[in-house]
């Protein structure tokens, strides 16, 4: 199965309930986001990494940043257990990820004021 970087009935349904403020939420998640992934790479006390990568799956779950929300979720369970080995691999994994996940989102606004 194709992963999925960005769930389009998760964005249909939130361009419906958002309607002009759709563009608005767009650009909300990936400033929140890119704010999350400079927290993710300068924490190093697992109870803030535990936090930051559960908002962040919070916030990318919302957005339907599936594969996004699955490695959070993956580095919040990691940092829980107090095991920071093998974190740096895997908040590189996030900002690959990320990087996807950004460009699929600045398509979908261009897309939207068409």
């Amino acid at each position: 199965m194709a992963e999925i970087h960005l769930d389009h009935e998760v964005l249909n349904a939130l361009q419906e309930v958002m309607e002009d403020e759709y563009p608005l939420l767009l650009d909300t998640f990936l400033c929140d986001s890119e704010e999350r992934l400079r927290q993710l790479h300068k924490v190093d006390d697992p109870r803030q990494l535990v936090a930051t990568a559960h908002s962040f799956k919070g916030s990318s779950s919302n957005m339907g940043a599936i594969r996004l929300a699955e490695l959070c979720h993956q580095l919040e369970q990691r940092a829980q257990d107090s095991s920071l080995r093998g974190i740096e691999q895997l908040v590189g994994e996030i900002d690959g990820e990320f990087a996807i996940v950004r460009q699929l989102c600045e398509q979908e606004r261009q897309r939207f004021h068409c």
